[in-house]
């Protein structure tokens, strides 16, 4: 289309180059008829623009509705991991899914049909038209670049930075620290083999460092990484359990950390996701 627009003007304005009064207005015909053919050609290659556009909007939204149609996700509302992923879809604003509750107090997920979604039975597990996704981290964000609304991962790569090292933090030491240490011990020491007063002692120890890490990570800002981000939806679950605990006062004791609390109890989607303990 381009080629044709350039090629139009030399062809019809060529009798410029022969000598005469007539060849002058030839030349002005030519410059007339090629300004003509070019704006004919403008317009079309504006209006294949315009179709093209249509035509990838009706696409996306074709497959956006096709893609909504279909979400499982596999994990009992117990799980501080599979909160993590409906308070994503909370502030997405999604709530068309469907929910498999599998126990991980009862041992559901080490079953043998959940062992062919995940061999080591974790949860959460996504199922999404067809394709599974397992592990929070792939999980959280596949849902989030694929869901309409704001996104939870920041757009800069010093936010993203600091969003990265705080969940890596959590996964590595906080959660082993926040949940099986503290948490365990008061809410269910069956679980993790009957109270351990030096797994208790080292939970607060470690766990405060990872609270403590996250807080210098926020620094003045709201959140973790500046706004709302995926850091939050991961830290918040597990401080929920802590805070069911005698030692959250310790564990809490950590500078910035009671105003981000404060914010993290006051979305949304923290209220609509809080597991029922019964």
């Amino acid at each position: 289309m381009l080629a044709g627009m350039a090629l139009a003007f030399p062809v019809l304005a060529t009798p410029v180059a022969v000598g005469g009064g007539w060849a002058i207005r030839v030349n002005q015909y030519g410059r007339i008829a090629a300004l003509a053919v070019l704006a004919v050609l403008g317009d079309t290659l504006f209006l294949n623009l315009v179709a093209e556009w249509v035509r990838a909007a009706n696409s996306a939204a074709h497959k956006g509705n096709a893609f909504m149609s279909d979400i499982t996700l596999w994990g009992f509302d117990g799980s501080t991991y599979v909160r993590t992923i409906k308070m994503l879809l909370a502030e997405k604003g999604y709530t068309q899914f469907k929910q498999v509750q599998l126990n991980v107090l009862e041992g559901e997920p080490k079953r043998p049909e959940h062992l062919e979604r995940h061999p080591f039975g974790k949860v959460p597990v996504l199922d999404c038209d067809g394709m599974r996704v397992l592990e929070t981290t792939a999980i959280a964000r596949y849902l989030n670049d694929v869901l309409p609304g704001t996104s939870l991962i920041p757009a800069t790569p010093e936010d993203r930075a600091r969003m990265d090292m705080i969940i890596g933090i959590i996964d590595s030491y906080g959660y082993g620290a926040l949940i099986g240490g503290v948490a365990a011990f008061h809410l269910f020491p069956d679980f993790v083999g009957g109270k351990n007063e030096a797994m208790r002692k080292d939970g607060i120890e470690n766990g405060r460092k990872a609270i403590e890490l996250a807080m210098k990570a926020k620094g003045s800002s709201s959140f973790i990484a500046g706004d709302l981000s995926l850091a939050d939806l991961y830290l918040a679950p597990i401080a929920f359990y802590v805070s069911l605990t005698p030692d959250k006062d310790v564990v809490f004791d950590v500078d910035g950390f009671a105003d981000w609390w404060a914010k993290i109890q006051a979305l949304q989607s923290f209220k609509e996701t809080q597991p029922n303990l019964g």
